[in-house]
């Protein structure tokens, strides 16, 4: 037992007053005689018994009663548990992500954590309130209860890293505990390793009631066909026994097709077949799990001609005239000496086929020409100096070519997942005609591989970044050398590595992965490029770039949806935008992440847990309790004591 003020307790010394006033009293008893002494002196002998311990109880009573009162004032008290961290700040994580609309026993997880935190966060309690999409520093509740009430699921996938290192950089000079409620969907150990130092960290676990989900995973071309595109929507289900689940196809609001489908597998592909025209819709599910993943915008651009140039001698590029068609490509080849330099900047791909040596005005054009969306596609020479392609590929990054080697190799590895194959193939190609070339260049290759030799080395490989591709070859691809011009998988590899995305694609990005997308206008000196429609509008980030304006969109927009690209309110391109599909299976629940944490149950816990573990256990209300009591118990003794 410890005091607040210890030094009070001297007045204890002031017992000894009673003690002295019961030992010292000054009344002196008289004698008196009367006829009957026999009976008198027996009755004088009790009284005298009786008075002596009246005198002791009394003593008794006023020293207890004076002690406890000096002891109150002294305010004893037993040292709480954690007192040391009993000025600790409070930070709460609260997870909006939409893995939080699953409904558990009271409704939606999100609407009852915050429903929770509204009727028992005490009114003078102050804390930070950090989510997946805003902050709240120093507040409490009161101040906060609007944003509370309005709070919307947030784009952003839950990272608990990301916030604790918000939580972290923000300055106090106290330590702190954390409380996260969170559902623990997509949870991962690591993000929760880097809160090892926290030793104050809390969780609150909601769980769902139901896990079962089906997700609209993403929207493609399958195939192009002479005036339709056949579009394949792929599902996933978590979970089983989905029969009947409508699925609908809409354009701008209005319903082109509606069917049903069953799920024999986790993963299904419905097909639908539209107009080639402009197309800016959205598909859409009705499950009764999570509402966030079923629906999917997206935005189909009509079909215009790709522009093509090559690079080299127009013997060795005949073979890309076939596969550049009249009906699709602009396509057209000039020699090193006859190029048009003006021409390259308003191209979709370029391609450098076999050139000897690339010229420094050529290599800073094309460095620009990919930079601003441009795809590139190297073919080396036999006698290109290593210095010169070198130099050259430093600007992209990743590829570096070593000796050549004059050993036959064969092709006979495909990426099958790499983008320029996603809409190619409808299942794994095992067995087929493969390819050769009789010298090779060794690469230095840090990029994805797209083709490869048998010895697991590349022969196609790939830099991306984002908005373009840089496409370069081990080996030349002429006649002399390779026979890969005989393959039917050259076709689609130069088709689709010469196709531009957003003229022969689907545009639908991803809110806050931060994809740049490239417009095709020209700006004024004071306008800019804004993104709207009927509930939203923002302006993008921007850079020109010549004809062309890089837009890039950081966290926005805040909702999916299609989207128009306008300037000076006329719309340049339609544009579509989705939610990640990261929460979408509520079954990947990973709680052995935070088992070495303190978990507490409910809201309502986390004040009562943290005020237990930290307030000191005040004495002083029971020793004036007792005080009382010897008050009581010495009225009591005067009274009935005789």
């Amino acid at each position: 037992m410890q005091f607040k003020h210890p030094e009070l307790l001297y007045f204890l010394f002031l017992l000894v007053i009673p003690i002295l006033v019961h030992l010292f009293q000054l009344r002196k008893f008289k004698t008196e005689y009367f006829t009957n002494v026999k009976f008198l002196k027996e009755l004088a002998i009790q009284t005298r018994k009786s008075s002596k311990l009246k005198k002791y109880l009394l003593l008794a009573a006023r020293l207890l009663l004076l002690a406890f009162m000096i002891i109150a004032f002294a305010q004893p008290f037993f040292k709480a548990k954690d007192s040391k961290n009993a000025t600790n700040e409070l930070y709460i994580v609260l997870d909006n992500s939409f893995s939080m609309q699953a409904k558990g026993q009271k409704g939606e997880l999100l609407k009852r954590a915050v429903q929770d935190l509204l009727e028992h966060t005490p009114e003078n309690a102050n804390f930070s309130l950090i989510t997946c999409s805003d902050n709240y520093w120093n507040t409490d509740i009161k101040s906060i209860q609007k944003e509370l009430q309005n709070l919307k699921y947030s784009a952003s996938p839950f990272q608990l890293d990301n916030l604790l290192a918000k939580i972290k950089a923000h300055k106090s000079a106290f330590n702190k505990d954390i409380v996260v409620i969170t559902d623990a969907v997509g949870l991962k150990p690591n993000q929760v390793k880097k809160a090892k130092d926290d030793e104050n960290l809390y969780f609150i676990l909601p769980k769902a009631e139901k896990t079962d989900n089906i997700s609209i995973d993403s929207v493609f071309v399958n195939q192009t066909l002479d005036k339709f595109y056949e579009i394949g929507v792929k599902l996933n289900a978590y979970g089983d026994g989905f029969k009947d689940i409508p699925i609908a196809l809409y354009n701008k609001n209005k319903l082109i097709a509606k069917t049903l489908l069953n799920f024999e597998a986790k993963t299904k592909t419905v097909n639908f077949t539209i107009p080639k025209e402009d197309f800016h819709g959205y598909v859409a599910i009705s499950d009764n799990s999570l509402d966030y993943d079923n629906t999917y915008y997206f935005s189909v651009s009509k079909p215009q001609k790709s522009n093509v140039i090559s690079i080299g001698e127009s013997e060795k590029s005949s073979f890309l005239s076939k596969i550049y068609t009249a009906s699709e490509f602009n396509y057209s080849n000039f020699s090193l000496q006859s190029l048009d330099y003006n021409l390259l900047d308003k191209q979709d791909a370029i391609i450098l086929n076999e050139l000897k040596d690339i010229p420094q005005a050529l290599q800073t054009t094309l460095k620009s020409f990919v930079e601003k969306g441009g795809n590139l596609i190297v073919i080396p020479n036999t006698e290109s100096s290593l210095t010169n392609i070198n130099t050259f590929l430093s600007n992209f990054g990743g590829i570096q070519f070593k000796s050549l080697g004059t050993s036959e190799k064969t092709i006979t590895k495909i990426n099958f997942s790499h983008p320029l194959f996603s809409s190619v193939f409808e299942k794994k190609v095992e067995n087929f005609q493969y390819p050769n070339t009789k010298t090779s260049f060794e690469i230095s290759n840090s990029a994805p591989m797209v083709l490869g030799y048998s010895d697991q080395t590349s022969f196609l490989s790939a830099i991306q970044n984002g908005i373009s591709s840089v496409y370069v070859f081990a080996a030349p691809i002429n006649k002399a050398n390779s026979n890969f011009q005989n393959s039917p998988i050259i076709v689609p590899t130069f088709y689709n590595m010469g196709q531009n995305a957003q003229k022969a694609g689907i545009t639908a990005l991803i809110i806050d992965e931060n994809k740049p997308f490239i417009v095709s206008t020209q700006l004024g000196k004071d306008e800019i490029v804004t993104v709207k429609n009927d509930k939203e509008s923002f302006i993008p980030v921007q850079q020109i770039l010549n004809s062309k304006v890089k837009l890039t969109f950081n966290n926005n927009p805040k909702e999916a949806g299609n989207f128009s690209i306008c300037n000076n309110n006329q719309s340049l391109e339609n544009i579509s935008f989705n939610y990640n599909r990261t929460e979408s299976n509520l079954s990947n629940i990973n709680t052995n992440s935070v088992s070495n944490y303190k978990e507490i149950s409910n809201v309502d816990s986390i004040f009562d847990t943290l005020k237990a573990n930290r307030a000191d256990n005040q004495l002083w209300k029971w020793f004036v309790i007792l005080a009382l009591l010897f008050v009581i118990l010495e009225v009591l003794i005067q009274k009935f004591v005789k």
